[in-house]
């Protein structure tokens, strides 16, 4: 299914219309031509569309402007729903796709400057300590129920979204409406893994059952196993790597570790969905949410024992067993290479890339029925995590009102973006993109059927196990400015430029001169940091939870399952 590029004869004639005749015919032929699949009855969908059309009649000949980051799920907003809206309301749209950087960027110059750059923005639930604290953002829960009443769907259907307690402050407070969710997943190819041959050759070597990964250690020597490995008896050609990864110094490789990967490794404390006081990030709160510390000497974990083992084994699993060419790639580069058919695993694989999975560009990974040779299932984690700690990333891109966008436009926005989830579309939407937003969506027959062209992708967002992925919480307390200190220093680390250790001593002292500045700054008022006095870290060391001591030994037994039995808990 692709209905990205698809240009039809009665959508483009009502696209043609001036605004003045934005009406249910420009509705019609977008529901004939473009939607197949939906969680309401075609009259059900015409009513949606009129509520639409009637909302927007007092703001028609209005242009406005939105941002996205890039992925497949936005594309179809930007080139498919962007002028079917245009057409069914009036309102002028125009839907820009850039960087996630790039979106990070703009929002936080609108912040600090006041002028009105985008009506709305798709960002990533990640900044919603950024947008409790500063309150430079509408919440949405207010909004609904006062200015933004009237433009506010019927249908909207806030129970229906599966991502709410992400854009959820600690006020209760709702401040974003998620948009698109993915988690980071352990993609494996599952045909290599079954392979008898390869069972056998992996049990003689290692004295256990080749399978999906349960922590770092099965992780690495299914890499070693894999990487080089003569594959000719599957009918394999070409040189196979054990592992992919990315370590360009560019925004993106600080996503590739504030996403989690540090709770991974078990840096952070227990607590769902994030850790408490310590988080995935190492800061430290206290009891009323204020960060108090990101370094050891106050009571943070981010240059703790557990952080630097993240490090190193994500800088020997690179240079050791990921094709040469992936230290110099960014995300959006690395992403795709999977795909090409001689990867074995990677462990820190976003499912938004499953599209390209599935696409005319994967034949070397699906078999000629079209099913992939693939799957995804749970991430391992590292020798420090423990039972009760996040165990992976859930990104939920999110619709976000700046308080500085005139009202008018703000209304006009909040339309566009509630028509982009609405019922109507978000099952045909998700088809395109495979990023969920709605229970409704999921559990529709029409995924029933696509199930097992996915790689497990249905069977875990089905799974009440989806829930233990979260995004950045609330410790987080200016996600721009602190976002950009770890692609910086981790970067260090990724080119050899410092050691582990180096690069996460900078990096948590540059996070906590962000934090004194925010403090002495006041602007986050009792909600901004409040940092603790510095300390010998071995005070920290000796508490309970993080950060932890170097243990003394960091080899464990490794440990793997099989995942067929992986996916029965799931279904139980």
């Amino acid at each position: 299914m692709n209905l990205t590029l698809r240009t039809t004869t009665a959508l483009a004639l009502a696209l043609s219309a001036s605004p003045a005749f934005a009406d249910m015919e420009a509705a019609q032929a977008f529901l004939d031509e473009h939607i197949e699949h939906s969680a309401l009855t075609r009259e059900e969908q015409e009513q949606e569309m009129q509520w639409f059309i009637d909302a927007a009649e007092p703001f028609q000949g209005m242009d406005i402007r939105v941002v996205s980051e890039t992925i497949a799920t936005h594309e179809y907003e930007a080139n498919v729903l962007a002028p079917a809206f245009s057409a069914i309301t009036g309102i002028n749209v125009t839907h820009d796709l850039i960087g996630e950087g790039d979106v990070v960027e703009k929002l936080q110059t609108q912040m600090q400057s006041g002028e009105n750059i985008y009506d709305a923005y798709v960002n990533d639930s990640d900044l919603i300590g950024t947008h409790w604290r500063y309150q430079q953002v509408r919440n949405l829960s207010d909004w609904m129920s006062g200015d933004g009443a009237d433009v506010t769907n019927p249908r909207l259907d806030l129970d229906d979204f599966i991502g709410l307690q992400f854009t959820t402050g600690p006020d209760g407070l709702l401040y974003q409406l998620p948009d698109q969710q993915f988690a980071n997943l352990y993609w494996f190819r599952y045909d290599w893994f079954q392979d008898e041959k390869n069972q056998a050759d992996f049990q003689e070597e290692y004295g256990y059952e080749l399978g999906v990964p349960v922590n770092w250690a099965a992780y690495e020597d299914i890499a070693e196993f894999f990487t080089g490995r003569d594959l000719s008896h599957m009918g394999h050609e070409g040189e196979v790597f054990g592992h992919m990864d990315y370590g360009k110094k560019d925004p993106s490789l600080g996503w590739r570790f504030t996403d989690a990967w540090m709770s991974m490794a078990g840096m952070g404390d227990t607590g769902e969905p994030n850790g408490f006081p310590v988080d995935e990030w190492g800061i430290r709160v206290n009891e009323n949410s204020q960060p108090v510390g990101s370094c050891m000497d106050r009571g943070g974990a981010t240059n703790a024992p557990a952080a630097v083992y993240a490090i190193e084994k994500y800088t020997d699993w690179l240079q050791n067993y990921a094709p040469p060419a992936a230290a110099g790639m960014t995300f959006s580069e690395s992403g795709p290479v999977p795909a090409q058919g001689n990867i074995a695993q990677q462990m820190f694989w976003y499912t938004t890339f499953t599209a390209d999975m599935v696409g005319d560009g994967a034949a070397a990974v699906l078999n000629e029925d079209g099913t992939p040779k693939w799957r995804m299932a749970p991430s391992p984690h590292g020798v420090y995590w423990e039972d009760g700690m996040k165990v992976g990333y859930q990104d939920a891109g999110s619709w976000t009102l700046m308080d500085s966008t005139p009202l008018d436009r703000a209304k006009a926005a909040w339309l566009y973006a509630q028509f982009v989830t609405s019922y109507t579309v978000d099952v045909e939407k998700s088809h395109e993109g495979l990023t969920f937003i709605r229970e409704s969506t999921i559990n529709h027959p029409s995924f029933d059927e696509r199930a097992g062209e996915l790689g497990g992708l249905i069977e875990f967002y089905r799974s009440p196990a989806r829930t233990r992925w979260s995004p950045t919480g609330t410790n987080v307390p200016d996600y721009p400015k602190l976002a950009q200190l770890w692609w910086q220093n981790i970067g260090d680390a990724s080119s050899g430029a410092k050691t582990a250790q180096e690069a996460l001593d900078s990096l948590c002292e540059e996070q906590e001169r962000v934090l004194e500045r925010l403090e002495r700054a006041g602007v986050q008022g009792d909600l901004g940091p409040k940092l603790n006095e510095e300390q010998d870290p071995e005070y920290w060391l000796s508490q309970p939870g993080a950060p932890k001591p170097k243990l003394e030994n960091e080899d464990e037994e490794p440990i793997t399952v099989r995942y067929d039995e992986l996916i029965q808990s799931w279904q139980e």
